[in-house]
């Protein structure tokens, strides 16, 4: 199919080589560096201020052009491990790793939640970064909750991307309204028994099915709660047409009509796709549903410092600098997967992208699809639901 190649190439394809506006200039980012690292006193040996910056990250933030601007304006040299997993890594700081790592981003409730009261994270000094929140949209003004300790006295990190991960359909089958509208009830739809896929995310999928079973994900279960996930979860799994962890496979599949919608999905998996012109994929968040009302999850990324003993000397350098126009800026086209950022907030930054690129990520309905869902968390009961996901997935062989 004329799709099959272009989406291959999407999954495997080196970051844009879009030419970057280098309106940060060296000397003045220098200046600021060093301003901010005397003001927030920070250790480091003569061996951290020797070694690269490390980060243990997702993929965005090791987009080889970001790093090349870090170089630039720094003269610092980077390290990073890609990540997979929040609370894997989260694990690993646990584990000791916090001699290891500087910088670690992470979904939004491990900061506040696990983060800081095990001491694996380190304070942003208020007066450095406070402003770069009044640079946001209104819902990340200060006092932002999953940016700040519980008692509401220390700044844990910077939030940059963020969107809604819920599903995806195609609009030539299905009305995106209509989407909206029926929900994750979808899926438990005779009508479409077999004519789905799910992609294979292991902690989405908990929460997805959470919310088809009328349970809100973020909440303690009962035992009748329990048992309407698993009936979801049995019903779900084994009327999907196609299971895998590759999202390529799933677009590649609604566009050769094997099937009609996916979960769990988003502008992080239709994007790229959307920004080549294949406009059969359409991310959807339902209107309503479980969660407070809401029936879509909002994910944002937070960006923390790690309490590593003999810290890097530029840690907080690097935060301050990836909320720059130029760094923010590649972050949104990180390793080429179109995400919003919290930047986007700032005409500089907004006047960067093409309208075709904001209608890859169906901007026009960004704020209906942030409204439309609950902050993501962690999941109360998480291990008790995971067993009985995993033993449907085994049922269905």
């Amino acid at each position: 199919m004329q799709h099959d190649r272009a989406l291959r190439q999407m999954a495997a394809r080196n970051p844009l080589a879009t030419p970057m506006q280098h309106s940060l200039h060296r000397r003045r980012f220098l200046q600021a560096m060093a301003a901010g690292a005397a003001a927030a006193a920070l250790p480091g040996t003569a061996a951290a201020q020797q070694r690269p910056l490390s980060l243990l990250t997702w993929d965005a933030y090791a987009d080889p052009r970001l790093l090349t601007l870090w170089r630039e304006t720094s003269g610092g040299d980077i390290r990073y491990e890609i990540h997979i997993s929040d609370p894997t890594s989260v694990n690993r700081l646990r584990a000791g790793e916090t001699a290891v790592w500087d910088f670690i981003n992470v979904n939004n409730p491990w900061a506040r939640n696990v983060m800081w009261p095990a001491g694996l994270i380190r304070e942003l000094p208020r007066d450095r970064f406070d402003p770069l929140y009044a640079q946001m949209k209104p819902k990340f003004h200060m006092p932002y909750k999953w940016a700040m300790s519980e008692d509401g006295q220390n700044l844990l990190g910077l939030v940059q991307r963020y969107e809604t991960f819920d599903f995806v359909v195609n609009p030539e089958v299905i009305s995106p309204q209509l989407a909206k509208d029926e929900g994750w009830s979808l899926f438990s739809n005779p009508d479409f028994a077999g004519r789905y896929g799910i992609l294979a995310y292991e902690d989405w999928n908990v929460m997805d099915i959470c919310m088809g079973a009328g349970v809100h994900p973020f909440k303690v279960k009962t035992d009748d709660e329990v048992a309407r996930f698993e009936e979801t979860a049995r019903l779900w799994i084994q009327n999907a047409r196609l299971i895998t962890t590759d999202f390529v496979q799933l677009n590649l599949a609604i566009l050769n009509g094997e099937i009609d919608l996916y979960f769990t999905g988003g502008t992080y998996t239709t994007a790229a796709a959307r920004l080549e012109g294949v406009t059969e994929l359409y991310a959807i968040t339902p209107a309503s549903g479980p969660a407070d009302g809401k029936g879509g999850i909002n994910w944002i990324e937070v960006n923390s410092v790690v309490n590593n003993p003999d810290l890097h000397p530029q840690a907080f350098d690097f935060i301050e600098f990836i909320a720059s126009p130029d760094a923010a800026e590649i972050i949104a086209r990180g390793n080429g997967n179109l995400q919003p950022v919290s930047q986007m907030a700032q005409p500089e930054l907004m006047s960067r992208f093409s309208a075709d690129e904001l209608a890859a990520i169906q901007w026009d309905e960004f704020d209906e699809r942030i409204a439309n869902a609950v902050e993501f968390d962690i999941v109360p009961d998480y291990d008790r639901l995971y067993d009985i996901y995993s033993a449907a997935m085994r049922m269905r062989g």
